[in-house]
């Protein structure tokens, strides 16, 4: 299939309400969320779900597809630090590979607290993160299930303690296409994600089926998901958009307007 009919989505559950038993017309593109930006700048799909940090290294290439994203109202469940120790006594923090938002908003989040900390790039382990470093964040569907296997080291989740902090949801990804895009096919890729959006919202059968996916993909219990698919959000409305403009410009010293496709 050509560009222009391929969708990127992130390879975590996170947005499998979006992409559940998409048309076979389309074409999916899975990936790390950071993979994404570069996949769509070198017009590897038409639309895709791009760390918001990375929206603010290449806002003059693209533009924000509207009402979808992966967002939070206050825990997000997903975006995680964990360490032995609290975060106060943690002088280094292993950052993943894989993310580029989380890693923007954890730093933002501790220098607020003006503690000392060394920060490390690594791969998304656990157990490897902490055998270096005294804390981690790990995102997607690591942080889950590192969380049911140790809650114990669970020191911060990062989506309720931004909403402490800035009274505002948090945008850890949004749906971007490159300004040079046309909007038809565009529209086309939108349209397919928010119909499938709707049915998971509106049909108890399809949240069903979709939730019964994800666990049998995460080994997380249907009751964990259902609470789940509440803290992680993909319609975004008035005051997601304001707490990923909070966040633009205090984490990303990005201070503009969003341009959206339409």
């Amino acid at each position: 299939m050509t560009w222009e009919k391929t969708i990127g989505r992130v390879s975590f559950i996170n947005c499998e309400p979006l992409f559940y038993n998409i048309p076979d017309e389309w074409s999916v593109l899975s990936a790390p969320p950071s993979w994404l930006t570069g996949h769509l700048l070198r017009r590897d799909c038409i639309i895709a779900p791009i760390p918001a940090a990375d929206y603010a290294k290449h806002k003059d290439d693209l533009y924000l597809i509207p009402d979808i994203a992966i967002s939070s109202k206050g825990e997000v469940g997903s975006v995680l630090l964990f360490g032995v120790d609290d975060i106060e006594n943690m002088k280094k923090i292993a950052l993943p590979t894989d993310s580029a938002t989380s890693r923007a908003l954890l730093q933002y989040l501790i220098s607020r607290k003006n503690y000392d900390v060394e920060y490390k790039e690594m791969g998304p382990d656990l157990e490897s993160m902490l055998d270096t470093c005294d804390g981690c964040l790990l995102i997607g569907d690591r942080a889950l299930e590192s969380a049911k296997s140790n809650p114990e080291l669970v020191r911060m989740d990062l989506g309720k303690e931004w909403k402490e902090v800035s009274q505002s949801p948090m945008v850890f990804g949004v749906f971007a296409a490159r300004r040079d895009s046309d909007i038809n096919a565009v529209k086309n890729a939108y349209n397919a994600l928010v119909s499938n959006l709707e049915k998971f919202e509106d049909s108890k059968s399809i949240r069903s089926d979709v939730i019964e996916l994800c666990s049998n993909k995460t080994n997380q219990s249907v009751e964990r998901l259902e609470k789940y698919f509440g803290e992680v959000i993909n319609r975004v409305d008035a005051e997601d958009m304001k707490g990923l403009r909070k966040f633009l410009k205090n984490a990303c010293e990005v201070d503009e307007d969003l341009i959206l496709a339409w």
